[in-house]
């Protein structure tokens, strides 16, 4: 098992290049795309669509020694004045694996011929309720994933949001908490007795006692986080979906910042971030993701799920390896329902691998990786392995909403960032 994990880490480290350009010796390691070296692409290999890059500049963006800051071009506007930066990680990977974009689209209720459409674009259609999108991709082990996600996710947003855009058209209204089989809260299908009062009402209870307990009021933006929320589910899903007809290689972090209605929703699935500067003060507006961050989250999966640790890895985690010499011993621990360490004695079992090892910017899950939340990584493995490690990483965001537009006015700066770009 130790032999294992440093030719995982040697290979993650220094192994990793995005699809199309790299060879592949990180499949054998990682399981990572294994049977798709023959499929077409999902998207070309490029830098983010608003910094409008000759052939040229793209290739100048690669080069390792001089590591360039790629900016946008004099003259180039983006939406609220947005500023960009950018710079290859240099060492790690032959291109940049991670992506951008920042895009202005129009909310409005889905036709029947686009409904399921991610592919369709405005085309200079202003109607609608508008909507400002910014999204920073950190891309690892490709670049396919961040590519995929950085052109698809705002459009999988707006149709979700166009969805309820019919409750987004009545703001002081609160959603209703049924609505009818096409999808509209104003028109309730008459039941047999109901009385003509709860015919024109889809969600009227006739019954008032049951009313006065079961109704629970849901705001808006709780109804739009719900939507950003599902949208990376369903995101994540495509992915995974699409690679068995195109190659898709890697996985990727996923930061949005969505302005709405007079609102900004942060959604967060990783460990890049977020930050308002604001008056001279930096307010975080999002958390990371990591082994150390969600362990209890992925020690208690282990637990219940004993089947995906492949009889190679232990769910508890100890303060170091333990020595075989050491059975019978007692030596500190903790599982998924501790926050505070306690003594166990040691049995065979405990020999294990721990699920969660290292430190910090160190800690990893099996030995692998070291994010725990993100889109895509469906085929990664430990090395020399048949363990896939997806289980354990959740696509579902942390979503945000902390500032109003009038709030924002106050001499407010937005940043979002990943490792190596960032939009502000």
């Amino acid at each position: 098992m130790i032999s294992k994990v440093k030719n995982a880490m040697s290979n993650l480290v220094g192994g990793m290049m995005p699809h199309g350009h790299h060879h592949h010796n990180h499949h054998s390691a990682g399981g990572q795309n294994s049977g798709q070296e023959s499929l077409p692409h999902r998207f070309p290999y490029g830098r983010p669509d608003f910094l409008d890059l000759t052939p040229e500049l793209l290739q100048y963006s690669t080069e390792h020694a001089s590591r360039p800051v790629v900016t946008l071009k004099r003259g180039t506007r983006l939406s609220w004045g947005a500023g960009y930066a950018e710079a290859i990680n240099a060492g790690k990977s032959m291109l940049n694996e991670d992506q951008a974009s920042c895009e202005k689209l129009f909310v409005r209720k889905p036709s029947g011929k686009h409904r399921n459409s991610t592919l369709v674009d405005d085309n200079g259609d202003t109607t609608g309720i508008p909507l400002q999108f910014w999204g920073v991709f950190d891309g690892h082990a490709g670049s396919g994933a961040a590519i995929m996600a950085s052109k698809l996710l705002h459009r999988i947003i707006r149709d979700g949001l166009g969805e309820i855009c019919h409750l987004l058209e009545n703001p002081n209204s609160a959603p209703p908490i049924c609505l009818a089989k096409n999808g509209s809260p104003f028109q309730a299908e008459a039941k047999k007795g109901a009385t003509p009062e709860s015919a024109e009402d889809p969600d009227a209870v006739c019954d008032a006692s049951v009313r006065f307990y079961m109704e629970k009021v849901v705001s808006l933006e709780s109804l739009v986080m719900g939507v950003i929320e599902t949208a990376f589910k369903q995101m994540d899903d495509l992915i995974e979906k699409e690679k068995t007809s195109y190659a898709i290689s890697g996985g990727c972090c996923a930061l949005a910042a969505i302005y709405l209605m007079g609102k900004l929703y942060v959604a967060n699935a990783g460990d890049s971030r977020a930050i308002i500067i604001r008056n001279n003060e930096v307010i975080p507006m999002t958390n990371e993701f990591t082994p150390e961050s969600e362990r209890q989250r992925l020690q208690y999966l282990g637990f219940l799920r004993p089947e995906l640790l492949g009889n190679e890895f232990t769910h508890i985690e100890f303060p170091r390896r333990i020595q075989h010499s050491e059975l019978g011993k007692k030596m500190l621990y903790r599982d998924h329902t501790m926050t505070g360490w306690a003594y166990k004695t040691i049995v065979e079992d405990d020999l294990k691998f721990p699920l969660i090892y290292g430190e910090g910017k160190k800690a990893r899950v099996m030995a692998t990786i070291g994010v725990t939340r993100g889109l895509g990584d469906h085929d990664l493995k430990v090395y020399n392995s048949n363990i896939y490690i997806k289980p354990f990483l959740s696509c579902v965001p942390e979503v945000s909403l902390n500032f109003t537009t009038c709030q924002l006015r106050l001499r407010s700066h937005l940043t979002v960032s990943a490792r190596v770009a960032s939009v502000s």
